[in-house]
């Protein structure tokens, strides 16, 4: 049955196991049993497809509706777009907080669903009134330069419009993943022969479902941008994004909503406080010595209790007792007193974030796949017939194909195979997974400055460096394998990525956890713009890299300083993964009778338990490790 946790819900019992993590794809992670039906997933999924649906066909071609449109410089408009992603993928942040702490996954969603819709609905009125935009070109003086730039009060309308949708991402990108996976019931895995068919693990599956999304979005929405126009090309997504939320809420019944276990910040503060008044303290050699309260824990321990570990042990002075952290009954001060629990929850997030950080120039390194990408394809041919041609922005599909076909091969071909080869469940570990997307995504930016270095020479070939609308008799389908790789890399790298995030955060912070995801986007996204801010400042004069005219720019040398620092950031990355320390958690028994747990729970011992090896490649279930199996 599913777990509803309107009320703290205590330990089940005293029979536990200690367990590393990884491995990944532990029974949180998988599918239900294929007999099993999933009601409640069903508006989940359709609100889920129709907001990555509304939300990627409204930013993929947002740079043509700003400068052909808004009639914005390129690098002005690619900066305001870049802090815009910035913005959107820094309020999950407080998204997450807000969820954690006392509205729930549920409502964090919906709200933030509402607001995003206000802010499409606004920059779609915006682009049907001619009144909140500037004159066509063409209805000027003739010249390129004439065009007229976007008045104040559009631009006005423009920042509020985004504004709101970045707010609104803020509630439901961090909840809609980790509530997707409270909808699967961690204390029932798959057995007999359903376990042993081939499944996608939740991860997997749900960026499936967004490049499914994105793909739509970006062949559909981006071709009535380009040929129907704004009005409908942004009423699309809008409308979409109205049906999204209509069946999101349709499933309120259905789902499982997990009560929030309060503000997990204020938790971490108390730590971090309570360690510092005790600074000078000394930490005793047994950590069975150190302060435990199951009873106090239990809202936000339902899967089990974070055990100790040996790093960061200044942070274990905040779990010693010491006179007046206790109250008359007994209580402990959470300002002076923390669990054990508390204390490794605290510990669990310092040791992510030099992981995380990692992702960081892996964002900001594409970046451009939004910006001068697209107008580099918008200079090239891009006929597929005579008659039809494709959309700039369109030409991330090859991406979204790549990253299709990459996360269906990976669970259905090499995680059998790798399994024989690693005894790992999952074939590789989250860490492993993520640093080769990183390699590939570095490979990506490679084939970008070789293609487009072969552009330029095409360009001045042909005597069209002073032409920057002339089209250079190059096919555009150049740029198809550095969408593509760029593509796989993210198969590897976003899934890798999500799945560390969410398996190694404490349970109750697992909306935060997502939220660090996007907050690696936010600060990606800001460092691209400072890394373009940076570039056209130093090279502005007789070589600047990057201007309108690209065909006199050096967007390939801008290429090969994106790599440069890819480089340096995968070194980093190994280092940080040789160096990371997986999370021991206590595993509750659920299913054992209370007579069976009285009569063994003297009997058994705290165990750490290895992924264990499978050598014939099927799927293999841990279970609890006994002193009678020793």
């Amino acid at each position: 049955m599913s777990r509803v946790s309107s009320t703290p819900v205590a330990p089940l019992s005293e029979r536990r196991r200690a367990l590393v993590s990884p491995p990944p794809n532990l029974l949180l992670h998988q599918a239900p049993p294929s007999d099993r039906p999933r009601l409640q997933d069903l508006p989940l999924q359709a609100n889920d497809f129709c907001d990555r649906f509304a939300t990627i066909g409204f930013n993929a071609n947002l740079i043509t509706y700003l400068t052909q449109q808004l009639h914005l410089p390129l690098v002005e408009a690619s900066n305001t777009l870049t802090n815009f992603h910035g913005f959107s993928n820094l309020t999950p942040v407080i998204g997450g907080l807000i969820a954690d702490s006392f509205a729930g996954r549920f409502w964090t969603i919906a709200a933030g669903s509402v607001i995003y819709q206000l802010g499409m609905v606004s920059l779609t009125v915006s682009a049907l009134l001619p009144s909140l935009r500037p004159p066509p070109c063409a209805a000027m003086a003739g010249a390129e330069q004439a065009c007229a730039r976007a008045s104040a009060w559009t631009l006005l309308v423009l920042h509020l419009s985004l504004l709101c949708t970045s707010i609104g991402t803020g509630g439901t990108r961090p909840c809609i993943m980790a509530f997707g996976a409270d909808q699967f019931e961690p204390d029932r895995p798959c057995h007999g022969e359903a376990g042993k068919k081939q499944r996608w693990s939740f991860f997997n599956l749900y960026f499936f479902g967004i490049e499914l999304a994105k793909l739509a979005a970006i062949t559909l929405v981006v071709y009535i941008q380009e040929n129907v126009g704004w009005g409908w090309g942004l009423g699309v997504p809008t409308i979409a994004m109205l049906v999204a939320v209509t069946a999101f809420m349709s499933g309120y019944s259905l789902y499982v909503k997990m009560a929030p276990g309060g503000s997990p910040f204020t938790r971490l503060a108390q730590v971090a406080v309570a360690a510092f008044q005790k600074r000078n303290v000394t930490v005793p050699s047994d950590p069975r010595l150190l302060y435990q309260d199951k009873k106090l824990d239990a809202g936000i321990s339902t899967a089990g209790r974070l055990l100790h570990t040996n790093q960061f042990t200044f942070f274990d002075r905040a779990a010693i007792v010491t006179p007046g952290d206790l109250t008359s009954s007994g209580a402990p001060q959470p300002w002076r007193l923390s669990t054990v629990h508390r204390v490794e929850e605290l510990k669990s997030i310092i040791r992510m974030l030099p992981i995380w950080g990692a992702g960081i120039l892996l964002v900001t390194s594409a970046s451009h796949n939004h910006s001068f990408a697209i107008q580099q394809a918008r200079t090239m041919d891009r006929r597929i017939t005579a008659h039809l041609e494709i959309p700039p922005a369109s030409m991330l599909i090859f991406s979204n194909i790549a990253m299709l076909g990459t996360l269906a091969l990976y669970d259905l071909v090499l995680v059998p195979r790798l399994r024989r080869l690693t005894g790992q469940p999952a074939g590789i570990t989250h860490l492993q997974r993520t640093g080769i997307g990183l390699t590939i995504s570095m490979l990506s930016n490679i084939v970008s400055a070789v293609v487009e270095g072969w552009r330029k020479r095409a360009a001045a070939r042909h005597g069209l460096l002073d032409s920057p609308g002339a089209t250079v008799p190059m096919s555009v389908f150049w740029m198809a394998p550095q969408y593509a790789i760029h593509g796989v890399a993210d198969a590897f790298m976003d899934v890798g990525r999500m799945e560390f995030l969410y398996d190694q955060a404490p349970e109750s912070m697992r909306s935060s956890a997502a939220a660090l995801y996007w907050l690696t986007m936010s600060a990606g996204s800001y460092m691209g713009t400072l890394l373009v801010t940076t570039v056209h400042e130093r090279t502005k004069g007789e070589g600047e890299w990057l201007q309108d005219n690209l065909n006199r720019g050096r967007l390939d040398l801008y290429y090969w300083l994106v790599v440069t620092l890819q480089v340096i950031n995968v070194v980093y990355f190994v280092v940080c993964a040789k160096l990371y320390t997986y999370k021991k958690l206590e595993v509750v028994d659920q299913e054992e009778s209370a007579d069976e747990r009285e009569e063994k729970g003297s009997k058994e011992k705290h165990v750490e338990l290895q992924p264990p090896k499978d050598s014939d490649g099927k799927d293999v279930e841990l279970r609890p490790l006994l002193s009678s199996d020793l």
